[in-house]
């Protein structure tokens, strides 16, 4: 079983940056793909970028250019960096892992003020 704690939320004004983290715990070495999902009140919870073990990473385009994901191995966690934000962007950010099952944490508010 894998564990996910997500932090690293929060409340910035529009063109801040925030950077989230995603630790993960337990049958962690089963983990082939980390990825960041958000979910706005109102909305499904959309896709927004993932990171496999061996480092490629795919973003989704409403945040590419602004968005990156990166993952520390050695600390078994995985990171959103996220710059130039906008108020679309505040939502409730969910890590997920995937491997011998899917696994997500308990999210993180992110709240971008114009």
């Amino acid at each position: 079983q894998v564990q996910l704690v997500e932090s690293g939320g929060g409340l910035v004004q529009a063109g801040g940056s925030l950077r989230l983290s995603c630790a993960a715990s337990g049958s962690r070495f089963s983990i082939t793909l980390m990825g960041w999902y958000r979910q706005s009140p109102g909305k499904q919870r959309e896709w927004v970028a993932t990171i496999s073990s061996g480092g490629s990473t795919n973003v989704a385009d409403s945040v590419k250019g602004r968005f990156t994901i990166s993952r520390d191995s050695a600390k078994n966690t995985a990171y959103l960096q996220m710059n130039s934000l906008k108020p679309e962007d505040t939502a409730v950010y969910y890590c997920q892992a995937i491997g011998l099952g899917v696994h997500w944490g308990q999210g993180t508010q992110v709240t971008v003020s114009s």
